[in-house]
This record gives structure tokens, C-alpha cells and sequence, in this order.
């Protein structure tokens, strides 16, 4: 998926919000991930940018940058509104793209926002999905998840003097998403959304209100069905957090994930997105299938590895180059369809096995010329296309009888041999194989032309 064009938004107050609305389909589905965002750089790592494909598949995504952050206006960090005023700004938002029956799902500060617009905004939320939450950023006596406000304010301080760094984010990671310390490009990306999303004194100030913000009072007003999840191995927010919230709303339902990352979007989904579909009463995907005869012909250069080490890598290009021409023109001509190429070989199919034998000869024949020799197999039967790949069986088999040829052979399956009766085509017996994970031994034959 492209990275969608920001929209703007304004508020009540004249600021632009930018958001980004993609995906279709009759839900909307509001994501709040946290203070740092930046909606252009979010898309840039690919975990992000497929958990964001798959929200798609949901339905219609909205993904906002908050008053003060990214892409949407920036005020003095001094001047940053209390969280009020970002529920008004996400109201004017759902208001702007006319959203008037919303899933909203709220992550980290997110969670803790997506509460107050749902118990704010009842009739504005169809269902609330809340992501390793907790009631509050400071642990208080009934609810021991977080810092106590003495480490809050070390951290504060040391974030500002690093935030935007690789430091900072591998500091991060430890507990936000420690599955991708190992990556360098993550380290890269979330320093570079730290830079992009807000100024270091801006970000302070973003995790102040954060801080003295508590939901735990709301939390039992919210009635609105509500689905938390959590991921078992959060070193962050442990699962007893999320347990807790989900204790104190009166219609709400708890979900342990496995995993470790305390972000929602950077580890496999299926098992996430299988709850999100149960939850949104959304079936599972059914999987596009075609079931017919087809037949299958796969080549490749004989001695490539060889050839390709006398002649040195730009010749042995050039080759390959001129190779691919002449097996794309006489496919081409049979009306054969190329399905994939990897290196020096070619796999396509035909509606009939005559046209694909004819191919294949000719093939062989056009890459002589070029001092090459290919080898061919090609067989008939049922294959299956799913999301426009072929498979299956038939497609297993065509690829073993083509790795028993030599030099200039074009073996074929005894079905092949059957099905070819009229056409200008004969055929030799290569006698009786084992074909390497396919049953039975298998009767092959040479073609060669009457």
C-alpha cells in the first residue's frame, strides 16, 4: 500500500489536524498509537506499514497526528492543551470524514484517551479496542503499574537531553518492543519518528500531561463493548494491568497474546487480527481459489553454474538476457503465460500440453543458437490458483520430471503423451522414475517431432 495523503482538519480553534483515512468498507476504525507519531514516517518500517495494511482489511482507518505533533500544527511546548481539548480535536476529525459509528482503538497514552472519548462520546463508539493498558502512567497503590513519579521525572530529564537519538530508542526498546533490538533499520526508524513527531522539550511536555492524567475513576462509566489486549512476555505493562482495566469496565473482555512487545504493531499479527475479527463480528478471509487442468512447463540452462564462472559475470549477463528473450518468444507464440523466473529458469503454463511440447522444442532449438542447452519438463493435470498463484500437486510434479532431463530434453508425463493424440508430436519412452515427495513411479517420455 502507497502511504496515503495527509488531510487536514480543523478544530474549533482554527488548528489543522492532519490525519490520513485509507481502507473501505462500513467500519471506521480511529487508531490513537501514543504521543509520538508522525503519519508519513509511521509507514516506514514494515511492521508498521503491514499492521496498518491489515487494519485496512477491516474496514476504513483513520490515523491522526494530535494537536502540537507531526504533521498537524506545533505549539509552544508550554502551550500544549490538556486532554480535553484532544478529544474535541478527534471529535472535529470523526466530524470532518463524516465517521458517525466508530470503532476506536487506543494504544499506551491512546488506551488511556480512547477511554475518556468513549465515556465522553458514548454514541460515537460502536466498539473500543484498548492495547496494554493501564489507568494510570504512575503507580498508585491500587493500581502498582508504572513509575513512581521520582523515576517519572529522572526519565523526563534524561529524555531531553536524548530524545530524537539512537540511544534514546534503544533505551526504548528494551521494554516497547524488544523483538526488534536486533534490527538496525528499527533503531533508525524510531529515532528518526522521535524527531519527526515533536522537539524534545515538546515531548516532555506531552508525557507530562500523560503523567498526570488517570482514567481509573472513568473506566466503570465506560459501557461501551470493549475488547483489551495484552501481551503475555510486557515487561513494560504486565498482563495484570490490562486484567485490571478490563475488571473495571462492565462490558469488557480480556485477551493474553504471546509475545513480549508492549507496541501492538511489531510483532505477527494472525493472532491478533484473528481476536480483532471475532470482536468486529468480521468472518475470516476466504482465500480466492480456482480449481482446473492446466498444463505446467519448467526449463532451465544445463550447466549454467559452469558457464556462468568461464564467462565472468558481464558476459554471462548478456547471455542470460538474450536466453530470456528467446524463451519469452516462443511463449509468447504457443500462448504460454510465464508465472515466475529465478535465475536461469522459467516456469509457465498452457491451456493445452500440445502448445506447451511445441514450446518447449522450440526453445530448445532458439537457445542452440546461443551455444546454450535447456532442459524441459512439462506435465498435465488439476492446479489450484490461489490470490493469482498456481500450486499444487500438478505444479510439484512438472518441476521434478524437468530435473531428471539432459541436455536438450523435453521429458513429459505419460498424461501429457495421452492427451496429445493428432498433434505433430512424438514420443519416446525415458522409462519409469521415482519423482522426489510425489507417490508412485512415474512413466516418462521424450518428445521429439514426427
Amino acid at each position: 500500500m502507497e502511504i496515503p495523503e495527509p488531510h487536514y482538519a480543523s478544530s474549533n480553534d482554527g488548528v489543522s489536524l492532519a490525519y490520513q483515512l485509507f481502507g473501505q468498507g462500513r467500519r471506521d476504525l480511529a487508531f490513537l498509537p501514543g504521543n509520538a507519531t508522525q503519519l508519513d514516517v509511521m509507514w516506514e518500517h514494515p511492521s508498521y506499514s503491514r499492521f496498518y495494511e491489515r487494519l485496512a482489511e477491516l474496514g476504513r482507518v483513520l490515523l491522526v497526528d494530535r494537536r502540537g505533533v507531526g504533521l498537524s500544527d506545533r505549539v509552544a511546548p508550554e502551550d500544549l492543551p490538556p486532554v480535553e481539548v484532544q478529544i474535541d480535536d478527534l471529535l472535529c476529525v470523526l466530524d470532518t470524514v463524516r465517521s458517525r459509528d466508530t470503532v476506536l482503538i487506543g494504544q499506551d497514552e491512546g488506551a488511556m484517551t480512547a477511554v475518556l472519548f468513549a465515556a465522553t462520546h458514548p454514541h460515537r463508539i460502536r466498539k473500543l479496542i484498548l492495547f496494554a493498558p493501564r489507568p494510570s502512567m504512575v503507580a498508585t497503590t491500587e493500581h502498582p503499574w508504572g513509575g513512581d513519579r521520582a523515576e517519572w521525572e529522572q526519565w523526563l530529564d534524561w529524555a531531553g537531553k536524548h530524545w530524537g537519538s539512537e540511544e534514546s530508542i534503544v533505551h526504548d526498546m528494551h521494554e516497547m518492543f524488544p523483538s526488534l533490538l536486533d534490527d538496525p533499520k528499527a533503531v533508525a526508524f524510531g529515532a528518526k519518528v522521535q524527531r519527526a513527531a515533536a522537539s524534545p522539550r515538546a515531548a516532555v511536555a506531552l508525557f507530562r500531561i500523560s503523567l498526570d492524567l488517570s482514567v481509573a475513576d472513568v473506566l466503570p462509566t465506560v459501557h461501551t463493548p470493549t475488547l483489551v489486549l495484552h501481551r503475555r512476555g510486557d515487561s513494560m505493562v504486565p498482563p495484570a494491568a490490562g486484567r485490571t482495566v478490563s475488571g473495571m469496565m462492565p462490558n469488557a473482555t480480556f485477551v493474553e497474546l504471546d509475545g513480549e512487545d508492549h507496541v501492538v504493531s511489531t510483532q505477527p499479527h494472525d493472532e491478533l487480527f484473528a481476536h480483532l475479527r471475532a470482536f468486529l463480528e468480521i468472518p475470516a478471509p476466504i482465500a480466492a481459489t480456482d480449481r482446473r487442468l492446466a498444463t505446467v512447463l519448467f526449463t532451465d540452462i544445463v550447466g549454467s553454474t559452469e558457464r556462468a564462472a568461464s564467462l565472468g559475470d558481464s558476459s554471462w549477463r548478456a547471455l542470460l538476457e538474450a536466453h530470456h528473450e528467446v524463451v519469452r518468444g516462443e511463449l509468447e507464440r504457443a500462448g504460454g503465460r510465464e508465472l515466475a523466473t529465478a535465475g536461469d529458469g522459467f516456469f509457465a503454463a498452457f491451456d493445452g500440453p500440445a502448445a506447451a511440447c511445441v514450446a518447449a522444442l522450440a526453445i530448445a532449438e532458439g537457445v542452440k543458437r546461443l551455444g546454450l542447452e535447456i532442459r524441459a519438463g512439462i506435465h498435465t493435470g488439476e492446479v489450484e490458483t490461489i490470490d493469482g498463484e498456481i500450486g499444487g500437486l500438478a505444479v510439484a510434479i512438472g518441476a521434478r520430471i524437468a530435473a531428471l532431463g539432459g541436455a536438450s530434453d523435453v521429458l513429459v508425463s505419460s498424461t501429457v503423451r495421452d492427451l496429445t493424440a493428432g498433434s505433430k508430436l512424438g514420443f519416446d519412452d525415458a522409462g519409469e522414475h521415482e519423482l522426489k515427495g510425489v507417490p508412485d513411479r512415474w512413466r516418462l517420455y521424450r518428445v521429439v517431432r514426427t
